[in-house]
């Protein structure tokens, strides 16, 4: 797969010939733009061809942020971004493993019910039958695993939609979660085990979180580098030194100064460390293995990837446990904020945020494009209107319209720069 162009490599100039990117490059070494001007350059051509990445989700965030500041100044406190920082944990999880789905170009309407049922399973496990809380934690992420797997069967190899399959599941698995927690309804987690503390540990030293600052600017450096090295070997366009030391100074800018804010209050979150550990090794998995190429590839045409000897039924059926067991996973972290398990655990409402996490951080509902980082960015967009709205007093209600709203514009946005991308010569 060394040196394979993807779609995001491939565009035409004027001339209507096939350039490595959509950007202008040096026509002697190839690298791509290094300073200002050509930076900008490069992004309006980018932006031109529909390549908006992460754009319109970091929009999101500016306005967002910038709007509530001003309607309430605690907003952006260190109490109140270190509190987001551990709400968007739980629903991130779900967002990050819908990403495996997604890019499929597929879609599961059952991660809300999973998630539930997981978290119901391990405290009727653990709580009322006194199982040790590792093993009902394992056994609450199989039965997430199985449940994704067994969906992934019907729709891969049966050939049932995955709307239709996910949306039985979605009936079942919340119907078998009320039956699990039985005629109370509601079951409170030991105050002092590990799950119960897995959103309220945190590390107090600063220089835990200015360390993983310091480790996260260095891993992206090392890996940039390495990516760029093996392009140059394979004579693709590549970036510059000083291109990658610009985008690691902005990484490293931004992970410092979250954990200059993180440490104005309690410190760096256990379940905030945990979250991102997911989302680096999952982006890991989908970039840089063999398992990960050919999600991508599936997801850009299932009869090219069928001819180029992938197994498709596999990859699809795999990509819905990974689903169902992030869901599993996410439930816990969920369980793990109110302390407790109930009838409301897995509701409609988490669906409908999960999905609209990984559309508006920038992963297409056509399939192919899309990172956990995607999942990430898009839950904190959602979470911060949540956050938010219950600073400034204003009712659920209008907190379902506003997210609603901006899920409404980021597929459009992904419908339009589709278009864009298909009328500029790019596949996807």
């Amino acid at each position: 797969m060394t040196g394979t162009k993807t779609s995001g490599d491939i565009g035409r100039n004027r001339a209507g010939a096939v350039t490595d990117r959509p950007g202008a490059r040096d026509p002697r070494t190839g690298d791509r733009p290094s300073g200002p001007k050509g930076y900008a350059s490069d992004f309006v051509l980018r932006l031109r061809n529909g390549e908006l990445g992460s754009v319109p989700g970091v929009c999101a965030v500016i306005v967002i942020w910038t709007t509530f500041q001003l309607l309430d100044n605690h907003f952006l406190s260190p109490r109140n971004l270190s509190n987001l920082s551990v709400d968007i944990v739980g629903t991130g999880l779900i967002a990050v493993g819908l990403v495996f789905v997604l890019l499929l170009g597929e879609i599961d309407l059952s991660v809300g019910a999973v998630s539930g049922l997981a978290a119901a399973v391990f405290a009727v496990m653990n709580v009322n039958s006194g199982m040790p809380e590792w093993l009902a934690a394992v056994t609450a992420a199989l039965v997430g695993g199985g449940i994704g797997a067994l969906q992934g069967f019907f729709f891969a190899r049966v050939g049932v939609p995955a709307f239709v399959v996910t949306l039985a599941g979605l009936l079942v698995w919340n119907g078998l979660m009320l039956y699990v927690l039985g005629a109370n309804g509601t079951i409170n987690l030991h105050s002092d085990g590990f799950v119960s503390a897995l959103t309220e540990r945190y590390f107090h030293d600063e220089a835990v979180a200015y360390g993983l600052a310091a480790i996260g600017a260095a891993g992206y450096f090392l890996a940039s580098y390495h990516d760029e090295r093996r392009r140059r070997a394979a004579r693709v366009s590549s970036r510059s030194l000083g291109g990658i030391a610009v985008r690691t100074g902005t990484v490293a800018v931004i992970g410092f100064a979250a954990a200059y804010v993180l440490n104005q209050f309690e410190g760096l979150p256990f379940a905030l460390l945990i979250f991102l550990l997911f989302v680096v090794g999952l982006d890991f998995v989908l970039r840089r293995t063999r398992y990960g190429r050919k999600i991508f590839a599936i997801g850009g045409g299932v009869e090219a990837a069928r001819l180029a000897g992938i197994n498709v039924v596999w990859i699809r059926a795999s990509a819905f446990a990974v689903s169902g067991t992030l869901a599993a996973f996410g439930g816990l972290f969920l369980a793990s904020r109110v302390a407790s398990v109930g009838q409301t655990s897995g509701s409609t409402n988490l669906l409908i945020d999960a999905i609209a996490a990984a559309v508006i951080g920038g992963v297409s509902l056509f399939g192919g494009r899309g990172t956990p980082w995607s999942a990430l960015l898009g839950v904190l967009v959602v979470q911060s209107i949540a956050s938010g709205m219950v600073l400034i007093g204003i009712q659920t209600s209008v907190q379902s319209m506003i997210t609603g709203g901006v899920l409404l514009a980021a597929v459009v946005l992904d419908s339009l720069s589709r278009h864009s991308r298909k009328s500029h010569g790019v596949v996807r």
